[in-house]
């Protein structure tokens, strides 16, 4: 394994080639085959949404499930503690009024 100084730090080049460099950096490879029609569609939604590759278009759709699935989570953990809660016999009108009295709007 050779190292070799840049201003940001250590690069280390590896016998191993690219995957080395890919694993330090934080960065994974994902090979994916896709039929020719959705091929075609990724090309195209890439091009329609301003991406430079169908691999951007793909990298952006990930990160999206993975915001929409951690929101979801967060979603589902309030659901839980809300159901969870003891019930009471305050009113929604109640509920209304004393935010509103909290924020000074009444």
């Amino acid at each position: 394994m050779r190292c070799r100084w840049r201003s940001a730090g250590i690069v280390l080049e590896s016998l191993v080639g690219i995957g080395a460099a890919a694993y330090i950096s934080g960065m994974a490879q994902l090979n994916v085959q896709l039929p020719d029609d959705l091929q075609r569609w990724t090309d195209a939604r890439a091009v329609e949404g301003g991406f430079d590759s169908g691999s951007e278009y793909v990298r952006d759709l990930v990160r999206r499930d993975r915001d929409y699935a951690e929101k979801l989570a967060a979603l589902q953990a309030a659901i839980d503690e809300g159901l969870a809660s003891p019930v009471v016999e305050t009113t929604i009108e109640d509920i209304i009024a004393r935010g509103l009295a909290r924020h000074g709007l009444r």
